[in-house]
């Protein structure tokens, strides 16, 4: 980073509301390097990072300021219920179980006739097999 910084005094003063960050900082540490172990960049060592980290005192970190809503931490009802929903499956909900996949073939006629009867077309087919079985089989 190099030549001047500047800044919008206004995004200045709710970056310092909100975050605690202030832009004039950036200009006293401009040119320091800060990067992770195995940048070939690196100033510090794991250790000096690790120890930096230590160093702050408790009581010290995030604290919720109230004003933005995606901020706030999640209280412990709202985390377990988002564990929770993080282990649950994902995809199509589990069926009755009574239902079995096959491979058939209609004639195009009585497949049209169905499906242009609208959504939940399957289901008028089943119950029409289902109303031919009452009728015409032994086994009711």
């Amino acid at each position: 980073m190099s030549g001047t910084l500047i800044w919008d005094e206004a995004k200045r003063q709710s970056n310092l509301r909100k975050h605690g960050l202030d832009f004039a900082d950036a200009a006293e540490v401009k040119n320091v390097r800060f990067t992770m172990p195995g940048s070939k960049t690196n100033e510090f060592t794991r250790a000096q990072v690790l120890a930096a980290v230590r160093a702050v005192p408790k009581g010290t970190g995030y604290v919720w300021d109230g004003v933005d809503e995606d901020d706030r931490p999640l209280n412990a009802e709202e985390l377990q219920a988002g564990m929770a929903a993080a282990v649950n499956k994902r995809g199509r909900p589990a069926g009755s179980g009574n239902k079995e996949q096959v491979a058939i073939r209609f004639d195009r006629d009585v497949l049209g006739a169905f499906r242009a009867s609208g959504p939940g077309w399957q289901t008028r087919m089943n119950d029409a097999l289902r109303d031919w079985l009452r009728t015409h089989s032994t086994l009711t």
